[in-house]
């Protein structure tokens, strides 16, 4: 991907080193400032990118991204050392990092950039002709982030505890399992703490970095490892050292930026669905859910095929996070011809079609499995949570209201 510019530098000295850099990867306009500039400047080129080369302001930062508008312009602020960036919304990088670092995470950054042009200009052509769509989320996308924390040594239980405070977080004790979890779960970054041969660390590091769907995950590793990777397969990959809090606050600006992209990519899955999937979980929207269930029970009365409804509960129906993360779970479970959706309490329902009640059970206890072992509770403990679930299939003389009432929570019994 180009570097198209306006790109705006901060430096109150020249850094030839940084322009140079990004030249030669292609970046145009590059834009050379002071700190007091930034403003007018983010005003009258509204640039593609900030640099900050040299620490600035926060309520500076914040003032010149006020004047540029969407979609999302990427801040990368050079910092040295363990220091923190002064703008929060910052993609930090070690000012004594190769420049060919800061410019894949430039890259990394601006292909989001890229995303969120594309969601707004579909989401404004489906409003120009009168369409309707879910709302896009506007939370913090650090609300609904998921880090997993990989370790066994003296560092592991302040590092889960920084993070936890933070973000959802699954702890994994072994890199096989962080792996494992990295392709069943929506992870937004990885952090990787002691405890680990350096060699097993470097052999994961590399089997991320040839696999594309982790190009652009924030990765820290509490090693000087990695050292030989290419900083274009693994952009937002960092080392660090110290105290496990501000290891955290180097690492969560990254992961808030991952979050982001995922959710713009649930939306634009909403987007081609014709807003029929909800962009929070990539599960139906409830409406559309209840429009198709309708119109399944139509059809297995017409050709004689089983159909069974299955709602999931966790143990806190109220608990946002945990309702977030079983939907996002089952949208990767279902079967094409299956659908579900999280209802108004946060329970999940799944519509089996083709399924008689004994395959529905088999279908359902294997979704309450993966989601009592992959689904964290809410709270210091973050202990497991055992969902319950109740199954209904369809009766010949049955409507949808006679159909859902069957699986109403009073209803429920423990999953096995």
């Amino acid at each position: 991907m180009s570097l198209q510019g306006p790109i705006i530098v901060v430096a109150e000295m020249p850094v030839p080193a940084v322009v140079d850099q990004l030249a030669a990867a292609g970046a145009f306009p590059i834009v050379e400032i002071r700190g007091h500039e930034l403003a007018g400047a983010a005003r009258s080129v509204q640039p593609a990118a900030i640099i900050l080369a040299d620490p600035a302001p926060a309520d500076m930062v914040a003032g010149a991204l006020d004047c540029t508008g969407q979609p999302y312009v990427p801040v990368i602020a050079r910092v040295a050392g363990h220091a923190l960036a002064a703008f929060a919304g910052a993609l930090p990088v070690d000012v004594d990092a190769p420049a060919a670092v800061l410019v894949a995470r430039l890259r990394s950054a601006l292909r989001i950039r890229t995303l969120h042009a594309s969601v707004l200009r579909r989401i404004a052509a489906i409003r120009e002709h009168g369409g309707s769509l879910p709302d896009m989320p506007n939370a913090d996308p650090l609300d609904d982030a998921t880090v997993i924390v990989a370790g066994r040594g003296r560092a592991y239980p302040a590092l889960t505890l920084a993070i936890g405070e933070r973000v959802g977080l699954i702890g994994a004790l072994s890199l096989e399992a962080a792996a494992g979890l990295l392709k069943a779960r929506d992870i937004d970054g990885i952090v990787i703490g002691d405890g680990f041969n350096q060699r097993i660390v470097e052999a994961f590091l590399a089997d991320l970095g040839n696999d594309a769907r982790f190009r652009d995950l924030p990765i820290g590793v509490l090693y000087d490892v990695g050292a030989d990777i290419e900083p274009e397969r693994l952009p937002n990959l960092d080392r660090h050292m110290g105290d496990p809090k501000r290891i955290a606050d180097r690492v969560l600006p990254l992961v808030r930026i991952h979050a982001f992209a995922a959710r713009l990519r649930r939306m634009a899955t909403s987007l081609d669905q014709k807003g029929v999937v909800d962009p929070n979980t990539g599960l139906r929207t409830r409406e559309a859910f209840m429009r198709d269930l309708k119109r399944a029970i139509s059809d297995a009365g017409d050709r004689g095929d089983g159909l069974a409804v299955a709602r999931f509960s966790l143990a806190s129906l109220n608990d946002y996070r945990a309702s977030l993360d079983a939907g996002r779970i089952v949208a990767r479970l279902v079967r094409t011809a299956d659908f579900a959706c999280r209802d108004l309490d946060g329970t999940i329902l799944v519509a089996l079609t083709a399924t008689d009640l004994g395959a529905a059970h088999v279908a359902a206890r294997r979704i309450a499995s993966v989601l009592k072992h992959t689904t964290l509770a809410p709270g210091c403990d973050r202990g497991t949570l055992d969902p319950t679930v109740a199954i209904a299939a369809l009766k010949s003389r049955d409507t949808i209201d006679t159909l859902i009432a069957r699986i109403a929570p009073d209803g429920m019994v423990a999953a096995g």
